[in-house]
């Protein structure tokens, strides 16, 4: 704790930590604030621990530990930065989104690989208030750790089973295709389309490159849904 020190510079320190803190966390943006990734719960507990230690613990050299916070701030923004303008950067930092399960059946190499057995897989069905994995049509494991559940159509509020209706079933599940002007070519693979298909798909909807796309998603009648960079 702080000791030989006068109340005035404690309160000095104190209250010059707390706008710095607030100034960082402003600039460093709602998804710093929010632990949408485990990068960003990380880098939240170590600017709060930094600058915790500044109040609490006794030092001679406030300001180098000022500069501290400050540089790892900076740090967290200019990896936010590189995350924002590079899709492959983005893998790197923040990881990307696994399916657990697929078309109502466990994928257990992508369970492996989060390192999750099937009773954590049931715990976090359990979670989103699925108690049995025949209702699940897909189970994906966001990079921050949460489950995303689509269940099946007759297991889905308002069951349509209960009400007889026939059920469509849909051609594709919802994916992302273009997101801030590139093409994520492995959810096109994955869905069985091509490039032909894409660029048709944007031209019948006056767009001409790619570029123009701030995101495309395939819906799951398989209409695609474009917002372009001039929409916002």
């Amino acid at each position: 704790m702080k000791e030989n020190i006068s109340y005035f510079q404690i309160i000095i320190e104190t209250v010059s930590t707390f706008f710095v803190l607030l100034i960082m966390t402003r600039l460093l943006g709602k998804k710093q604030l929010s632990h949408l990734t485990f990068f960003n719960y990380i880098t939240g507990i170590t600017i709060g621990s930094l600058a915790a230690n500044m109040v609490l613990i006794s030092t001679r050299d406030f300001f180098k530990e000022l500069t501290t916070l400050i540089i790892w701030c900076l740090l967290s923004m200019i990896i936010a930065y590189i995350g924002l303008k590079s899709g492959k950067a983005r893998v790197v930092l923040d990881g990307e989104p696994t399916i657990l399960i697929k078309k109502g059946v466990i994928d257990k190499k992508s369970l492996s690989s989060t390192k999750l057995n099937i009773d954590d897989l049931t715990m976090l069905l359990r979670q989103k208030d699925v108690f049995s994995i025949t209702e699940v049509d897909y189970a994906i494991l966001e990079p921050n750790g949460t489950l995303s559940v689509l269940k099946k159509q007759q297991s889905q509020n308002v069951q349509k089973k209960d009400l007889n209706i026939d059920l469509i079933m849909p051609t594709y599940i919802p994916t992302e295709i273009i997101v801030d002007g590139k093409i994520i070519a492995d959810n096109l693979k994955e869905l069985g389309l091509s490039n032909d298909w894409l660029n048709k798909q944007l031209e019948n909807a006056g767009v001409y490159s790619t570029k123009e796309v701030l995101y495309a998603e395939i819906q799951s009648d398989g209409q695609l849904y474009i917002q372009s960079l001039g929409m916002y």
